[in-house]
């Protein structure tokens, strides 16, 4: 039976963009529908700064990171652009789990070194250290906006379709190489077909699915962390992460590890991991959690010396959070998926779209790691949030 598109991508944010990029490069067939208008604020893959994080020890993400780090250059240098600013990253207060970063990055050949507590404070003033540091030179920040552009525009170049402002309403498999989409274009509802189809819809992936989708459950928070203006200008900022555990540390109210960076004319960007309020992506809020945003405040006070606590401004962005908070990258029939990143997907953008279009052309199979079907044993984002500190 004829189609209209052999691949059909849902979702255009970094990762659908990502995956037309790869399909296109390769000489096929594609077209990628995007609901919202381009560098719209409704998703994830918005802003200007994300956290270039390579602290990865499990082989699956230091396998994907490498990759990643080489297709970000490609990615820049075919752009003409520059998408990731090698500021470095350092990491504190889990020193077992840092040294086994540590070694397997060595191994992998990514350069990184373990920092006193002093040589921590003395290079990096903005920040205090009660442990030893891991410090990786190639971390830093990927600007978002710019990259979901610039894969776009290579995309469109290699010959690919893309059609902003279609909402996906319904997908419904019919058989092993057919899928029909109803699309509302905002003028009318139509049908598409195609022999295959890639959903990338981050928090809508569920509800585009069906009840019946053989997935991990994904819950869908709003977060909403904030730009601290820096106090004065002699420190440089890295970017960070800072592992505390849920509850009380030194009378200060930790919610969850604590990230960070430095965004160019906005401030030291620094936020809680996947402690927002659930929500309806449909009826987002747009409304941040008073207690975590003063509970950031009392942070900043005691740990970022180099912020001013009483100035910030924050920013709401959404995570789409598996229970263990490893990606779904997988096949299931004519449907690839690709979801769940669980507030630490971005820096793999590339190479996850890769993947992506790997599996939907048959070229790779699922990585165990990030199977559909795996068992869930260890559900780290509801153990996290239970931990946390109540109102």
């Amino acid at each position: 039976m004829s189609t209209d598109v052999d691949f059909l991508v849902v979702g255009g944010g970094a990762m659908g963009s990502a995956t037309t990029m790869s399909l296109a490069g390769l000489g096929h067939q594609v077209l990628l529908l995007e609901r919202f208008a381009p560098g719209h604020h409704e998703g994830a893959s918005h802003g200007t700064t994300r956290n270039f994080n390579p602290a990865y020890a499990d082989p699956a993400y230091v396998s994907l990171l490498s990759r990643a780090t080489e297709l970000w250059e490609k990615i820049s240098l075919a752009g003409n652009v520059q998408l990731l600013n090698q500021t470095g990253l350092v990491n504190h207060g889990d020193v077992a789990g840092q040294r086994q970063v540590h070694a397997a990055l060595s191994a992998a050949g990514i350069s990184s070194e373990l920092l006193t507590t002093a040589d921590a404070g003395t290079r990096f003033a903005g920040m205090r250290f009660e442990t030893e540091a891991l410090h990786i030179p190639s971390g830093g920040q990927l600007n978002a906006d710019l990259s979901v552009a610039t894969m776009q525009r290579l995309a469109t170049e290699a010959g690919a379709e893309i059609r902003h402002q279609h909402r996906v309403l319904e997908i419904q498999v019919v058989s092993d190489d057919l899928v029909k989409v109803t699309v509302d274009d905002g003028q009318r509802v139509s049908i598409l077909t195609a022999r295959h189809l890639i959903l990338t819809a981050g928090a809508w992936t569920h509800a585009l699915l069906g009840a019946g989708a053989k997935i991990p459950k994904i819950h869908v928070t709003e977060e909403h962390p904030v730009h601290f203006a820096p106090r004065g200008s002699d420190a440089f900022w890295p970017g960070f992460n800072h592992t505390l555990a849920p509850g009380l540390h030194q009378g200060l109210r930790i919610f969850s590890p604590i990230y960070g960076m430095h965004t160019p004319g906005e401030g030291i960007k620094v936020g809680w991991h996947g402690t927002g309020a659930l929500i309806d992506p449909d009826h987002r809020p747009h409304l941040a959690i008073d207690e975590q945003l003063s509970a950031l405040q009392d942070y900043a006070r005691s740990w970022l010396p180099g912020t001013d606590p009483e100035s910030f401004e924050p920013v709401s962005c959404t995570y789409s959070n598996t229970e263990d908070e490893h990606f779904i990258l997988d096949r299931l029939g004519p449907v690839t998926v690709g979801a769940g990143f669980s507030g630490h997907g971005f820096k793999f953008v590339p190479a996850i779209g890769e993947h992506l279009a790997q599996l939907a052309t048959g070229q790779a199979s699922a990585i165990a790691r990030f199977s559909a079907s795996r068992t869930i044993t260890t559900p780290l984002f509801l153990e996290r949030r239970a931990k946390a500190p109540k109102k």
